[in-house]
């Protein structure tokens, strides 16, 4: 008799205990290829379990997806707040920042950068532009401006005194001649008329030292540049081929009398 008072239904001969019968029942199932409902319902449970972890993961998964796209996409929160200008000094930042019309706390990755740049690129005195995102909020213009290598006189009754870039571009009007800077005497100067940019172009490269002697250069084809020292010589240069050669020729021509001094063909010079 157990403690509760109730009696132990003695075993029947012959008869094996339950458990036993159950560890005989599961192995022969086994054998045959067959699970017991105790082994399906005890492995069912933790396969719902991880369907369920699945689908919470997965719905967890969209609901960060779709917040990452509204708060890149549509939030101010990773929107503009400041645009830093770097490479600007004669021409004035805030003139690039209006140039440039960036909406206030645009969110950044809908910015369109290239238009961004194309329209600074219009401002005269800029040659090149940079335009790029700095996280989370700052957006940063980089220009490289204009530098004049000529000007030219628009004369009596003109709009005045021009500057020229290397690329032949008339980028900005002064009141006075620069010091320093060579005149173009062209009947018109224009980054699209090839003279222009042949004798800018040779500007460009002759070596410093000369250029701070040249007072006047002129052209009547690009391959015809030449230009005039302060000490009134004249030199004819031709194209911007074989700049080192022809200004090492030049220097050593210079020594000599004369007036013109031609080394468009370098390996023959004359002096005149």
């Amino acid at each position: 008799m157990t403690q509760t008072g109730e009696r132990r239904r003695p075993a029947e001969p012959g008869r094996r205990p339950r458990t036993e019968r159950t560890q005989r029942a599961r192995q022969a199932n086994a054998r045959r290829g067959r699970r017991s409902v105790y082994d399906r319902r005890r492995t069912a449970r933790p396969a719902r379990h991880k369907e369920m972890r699945r689908r919470w993961v997965a719905l967890l998964s969209v609901l960060t997806a779709v917040a990452l796209v509204y708060l890149l996409w549509f939030s101010s929160m990773l929107g503009v707040r400041q645009v830093e200008v770097a490479g600007a000094s004669s021409v004035p930042a805030d003139q690039v920042r209006a140039a440039a019309a960036v909406p206030d706390q645009k969110p950044m990755l809908r910015l369109d950068t290239d238009e961004i740049r194309d329209r600074v690129a219009q401002m005269p005195g800029i040659a090149t532009v940079d335009v790029s995102r700095s996280w989370p909020s700052t957006l940063e213009i980089t220009v490289t401006e204009r530098t004049a290598i000529a000007f030219f006189d628009s004369g009596p009754g003109g709009d005045g005194v021009h500057l020229v870039d290397g690329g032949g571009v008339v980028f900005k009007t002064v009141k006075e001649r620069p010091a320093g800077l060579p005149e173009l005497k062209l009947p018109s100067v224009s980054a699209d008329d090839p003279v222009t940019r042949a004798v800018t172009g040779v500007l460009g490269v002759i070596p410093q030292q000369l250029l701070k002697q040249v007072t006047t250069a002129t052209a009547k084809t690009p391959g015809s540049v030449e230009f005039v020292l302060a000490d009134g010589k004249t030199v004819r240069w031709g194209t911007s081929a074989d700049t080192e050669r022809k200004a090492k020729v030049l220097a050593a021509l210079l020594t000599r009398e004369g007036k013109v001094f031609d080394v468009s063909a370098p390996d023959l010079p004359t002096v005149s």
